[in-house]
């Protein structure tokens, strides 16, 4: 032990209260979960000061509403991933050459250059901080030392910016934002997405899975070495939030003659859901859409989205899928994966989950571009 103890960061009350804001939208990230869990803990999804949006440019668009509205500079939280999604809105919308709407930026540092994290981070957190650069977006890094005195002095200089129509940004680094309060995030399914994975996997045998990226990605990698299977049937779409659908249409346009599997979330769905409506056009014969909702943001710490209350199934029906179907229990999901691996028609099964997964779960020890040229060769026997 160190003659100085480690520091926890500053109390996120305290970081709020510089901000000063009273409306805070944002897709959450387990950087800034002491922010999360504070901002739920005090306005919950009290939509007039907190809103857990489907993606970040779907936020900043909200925020851009509430200013007009109201004149107020709005708060607008993401991890690091989540800048590519607001570049389009950012540069054409709020920009000063435009209509130059202020808006505060907190943004989670995952992938920082030095620090170790999951392959998907590492050029993002190279990028995190010239990519708010490029979008004329003053930054400040906070981190484990920044001191309340410090932070109040950054602040004034950027009320400034933003009563000039600019926007500014906070990086928060790991650590670097604490609070004692605990919020548990729960439901009252059954089945836990492991044990989904598992059936998908028994049903679907040979064919190829995309599974998209968290907690899904990982269960599935040790389901496969659990059963020592090797992992050249699935691509794990790491990274890329709510894109896995698209991925496995483009595989299923390619490969007519095989079933191809995708194995999706609520939040990622959600996060592009756009691309049902593509999909179900198109309605490929080959395709199975595996949603798994357990209406949390969970593997970034369990924040709610809004899928609980959302029809899924008439969604995909409204979009074109065929054959549509909700579960929530073993029996009625193996009927649904049976169905779906015999369809000839484009399938959706929504699958009810608990939040929850193990303490021990791993991440995949192959790396991204090995992962991708096993699938690829796996694909080539088809």
């Amino acid at each position: 032990m160190g003659l100085f103890p480690e520091r926890n960061g500053m109390d996120v009350k305290q970081f709020t209260e510089i901000l000063g804001a009273d409306f805070y939208s944002g897709v959450p990230d387990s950087q800034l979960k002491a922010l999360c869990n504070y901002l739920m803990d005090k306005y919950g999804t009290d939509p007039k000061h907190h809103v857990i949006a489907a993606n970040e440019g779907n936020c900043v668009a909200l925020g851009a509403g509430y200013h007009l509205a109201t004149g107020a500079v709005p708060v607008i939280y993401m991890q690091n991933s989540g800048e590519g999604n607001i570049i389009n809105p950012v540069a054409s919308l709020l920009n000063d050459n435009v209509y130059g709407i202020p808006m505060i930026f907190v943004v989670g540092w995952r992938g920082e250059p030095g620090v170790h994290d999951e392959p998907q981070h590492v050029y993002q957190g190279m990028v995190t901080v010239k990519l708010l650069e490029d979008m004329d977006i003053e930054s400040f890094i906070i981190d484990k030392e920044t001191g309340v005195d410090e932070l109040k002095k950054v602040m004034e200089g950027f009320r400034s910016k933003l009563s000039a129509g600019k926007q500014v940004a906070f990086v928060v680094r790991k650590g670097a934002l604490s609070t004692d309060v605990k919020v548990e995030y729960k439901n009252t399914n059954r089945m836990l997405r492991e044990e989904i994975i598992e059936h998908i996997t028994k049903f679907s045998g040979e064919d190829p899975i995309i599974s998209t990226t968290g907690k899904a990605s990982r269960e599935l990698f040790e389901i496969r070495e659990r059963n020592g299977e090797g992992h050249g049937k699935d691509f794990l779409t790491v990274g890329s939030m709510g894109h896995s659908l698209s991925i496995a249409l483009g595989v299923a346009l390619n490969k007519p003659g095989v079933k191809v599997w995708c194995v999706d979330g609520d939040g990622a769905t959600l996060m592009h859901m756009g691309s049902l409506a593509v999909t179900g056009n198109i309605c490929p014969g080959n395709l199975v859409h595996v949603v798994i909702n357990n209406g949390a943001h969970e593997t970034v710490g369990g924040m709610p989205t809004v899928a609980s209350s959302v029809d899924l199934c008439a969604v995909a029906k409204g979009c074109g899928y065929r054959n549509v179907t909700s579960v929530s229990e073993p029996d009625s999901l193996d009927k649904a994966l049976k169905e779906a691996k015999e369809a000839s028609s484009l399938s959706f099964i929504e699958v009810k989950c608990a939040i929850g997964a193990r303490d021990d779960l791993g991440r995949p020890t192959t790396t991204a571009a090995e992962n991708k040229k096993n699938f690829m060769d796996n694909l080539r026997k088809y």
